[in-house]
Order: C-alpha cells, then sequence, then structure tokens
C-alpha cells in the first residue's frame, strides 16, 4: 500500500487491508462478515443483543464460511434501572401509535438483553470460542473481565467518543481504540448517556486520539469509500470502521423497508434519537425519530427497557405494512450507500484507497 500509516493492526490480526466491518448487531449476519474477511479485512459481528447459545451459533456459522479472524462485539452499559412510574407513562405515550396498527402496547416492559458487564455466561463461552478480536461498546468490563480475555490470547477494541473515555480504554489494557465520531450510525458509544456528550466528528477525534495514545487508532463514523479511508490513515489511525457502507449488501440482515429507506431523502437526514432504545442512536429519519422529537429523554425508560417497547411498536407497524417505526440505524454517509455484495464492496474500497 502507498500511504505509510500506523499498521500496528494490520499486522497483529493479519490483515491484508485496514478496513473493519462495524459489528451492527441485527444487520450483520455471519455471511457478511466472512465476506469482509475473505475479502482482506476484518469481519465483525455484534452479539450483544444476542442469548449465547445464539452468540455460539453465529461463531460457528462464520467459522464455516471463513478460517480468517474475526471481531465480536459486546455492550457495556450499566444494568439498567427499571422506574415503573415512567416505564407506565412511556406506554400510555406510546399507545396511539400501536393503535394506528389495531394492536396493543405490551402491558409491561422489561430488560430485554443482559450487559457484558455481569454476563459471565457469554464470557465463559468468549473464553471456549477465542475469536480473535471482542470489542466493547458503551464502556468497558472489570479488570478481571480484561484479563481473563487477554490471557486467552483475545485482542481488544473499546469504543470511546472523546479522550477521557479512550484514556481509560488505553490504561485498562485494551489493545485498540474506535475512535467514534459523531457522524456514526447507531448507538454512540458515550459510558455515561446522562454526561454532556462533547459531539467529536470522526476526523478530530482521530487526530486527537493519535496524538494522545499510544495504542491503535481505528477511525469510525462517516466512512464510506476509499478516500475516507485514506483521509484517516493520513491522520494516523490503523484501520477504518465502515458499518452504513455495509448495510445495502445482499448479505445483510436489513428488510426490505430497511433498504427502501436508505435509497430514499430519509438518507439526507439522518437523526439521534433515544426514543427507539432508550439510548442516544443515528438513524435514517422516520416516523419512530419524528416521534422522538416530540419527547423529552427523561421521559423514556432505562436502556435497553425502552427498546422493549421500541421493538414491539417496530413490529406492530411492519405487521400492518408499515416500515417507517424501524430502527434504521445509519451514519450522516449514507446517500453514498452502495448496493453491491460485499466482495465486491471491499474490491472497489481498495481499489479507491489505492487510487487515494
Amino acid at each position: 500500500m502507498p500511504l505509510a500509516f500506523d499498521r500496528r493492526l494490520v499486522n497483529l490480526l493479519e490483515l491484508e487491508h485496514p478496513i473493519i466491518l462495524a459489528p451492527m448487531a441485527g444487520v450483520v449476519t455471519p455471511a457478511l462478515a466472512a465476506a469482509v474477511s475473505n475479502a482482506g479485512g476484518l469481519g465483525s459481528m455484534g452479539l450483544a443483543t444476542s442469548t449465547v447459545d445464539a452468540a455460539r451459533q453465529m461463531i460457528n456459522a462464520y467459522r464455516a464460511q471463513s478460517n480468517r479472524p474475526f471481531n465480536v462485539n459486546l455492550f457495556c452499559h450499566k444494568p439498567a434501572v427499571a422506574n415503573p412510574a415512567v416505564e407506565s407513562a412511556w406506554l400510555a405515550r406510546l399507545r396511539p401509535e400501536f393503535e394506528r396498527f389495531g394492536a396493543e402496547p405490551p402491558s409491561q416492559i422489561t430488560e430485554i438483553y443482559k450487559t457484558f458487564l455481569d454476563n459471565d455466561e457469554m464470557l465463559a463461552m468468549l473464553l471456549e470460542e477465542k475469536p480473535k478480536v471482542v470489542s466493547l461498546h458503551f464502556g468497558i468490563p472489570s479488570a478481571d473481565k480484561i484479563r481473563a480475555l487477554k490471557a486467552a490470547g483475545i485482542t481488544l477494541f473499546a469504543t470511546a467518543t472523546n479522550l477521557r473515555e479512550a484514556q481509560a480504554v488505553a490504561a485498562a489494557g485494551v489493545d485498540a481504540v474506535v475512535a467514534q465520531g459523531y457522524e456514526a450510525g447507531g448507538h454512540r458509544g458515550v459510558f455515561d448517556p446522562e454526561a454532556p456528550d462533547q459531539q467529536l466528528g470522526t476526523m478530530a477525534l482521530t487526530r486527537l486520539l493519535v496524538r494522545h495514545l499510544d495504542i491503535p487508532v481505528i477511525a469510525a463514523g462517516g466512512i464510506m469509500d476509499g478516500a475516507g479511508i485514506a483521509a484517516v490513515l493520513r491522520l494516523g489511525a490503523a484501520a477504518a470502521q465502515l458499518g452504513t457502507a455495509f448495510i445495502a449488501c445482499p448479505e445483510s440482515q436489513a428488510d426490505d423497508g430497511y433498504r427502501a429507506a436508505l435509497r430514499s431523502e430519509a438518507a439526507q437526514h439522518t437523526v439521534l434519537t433515544s426514543a427507539i432504545s432508550g439510548r442516544p442512536a443515528r438513524s435514517l429519519s422516520n416516523r419512530f425519530t419524528a416521534l422522538g422529537a416530540t419527547v423529552s429523554p427523561k421521559d423514556i425508560p432505562a436502556y435497553p427497557i425502552a427498546y422493549d417497547a421500541g421493538k414491539a411498536l417496530i413490529a406492530a407497524a411492519k405487521a400492518a405494512g408499515e416500515t417507517g417505526y424501524g430502527a434504521h440505524w445509519a451514519g450522516q454517509g449514507a446517500p453514498l450507500s452502495r448496493a453491491m455484495p460485499a466482495k465486491e464492496l471491499m474490491q472497489e474500497l481498495v481499489t479507491e484507497l489505492e487510487a487515494a
């Protein structure tokens, strides 16, 4: 490659190209992850919302299609604290939306999946399966978990949205930090969703972390083509992580409504909303994000309890033929999306990178 950049991560993971697939839970399939890895990048899968058995099945399905290194992602959010009054009021607020589709909201909502912070069963599975990389979002687990994963020969990534979070990542012994810019699609990786968000863009954040940290920095957010990858490598990044760029690939799990929205005017108007899941996440503009603009964050139940209601509303609307309530996570680069098989997209990205 003609560019001079931080090659530590590429060498460590034996990658041909400094391109990492974002581990989008509910979107990335083992087939998509394997296609990226087989094309010389690092395939990733989001396991945060999966049971241990389902997570193991995804790992096995990946290994049936690729023998290349891969990444699995877990969420390290604080366990949700139930608030029956807020949850009841939220369900009452959503009732008219359900009634549009002849449906009833749930009678109650609960924490629909566990945080990795206290999921020892998931840890045990990872120590058995030994994926090459485990990436962490929303924070970092205990020192004991980090030591156990590293002792098993697993490389660790963790997301940061500002310098303080990144310094905590490095101090914990994590091997590389994902610099998630404000442009990025999906859930913001902020450690504390109650604290002010510095809203740093990918370019500024990447350069800031490269200047202050000794571990490799992976740039994420708004990167859709080889020119974008080249730009972050020139800033000192060791790799670029792309998510929205791969949503339109036929191997992704995105449904027809999601794909149609990505091709529509909605791609020009991504919105950061907490209404769908209970934590800030960037989505294509739709009916759910419009609803979110009318409510205060304090009125939304904790994550992922709110997601229990959100998923129920999405399902009710979809059953009635309305896809405008989907969790259509996407970054600000959405208008640059290209629909093609992942292998072909990887070839395009590499060609563009070399040209840049």
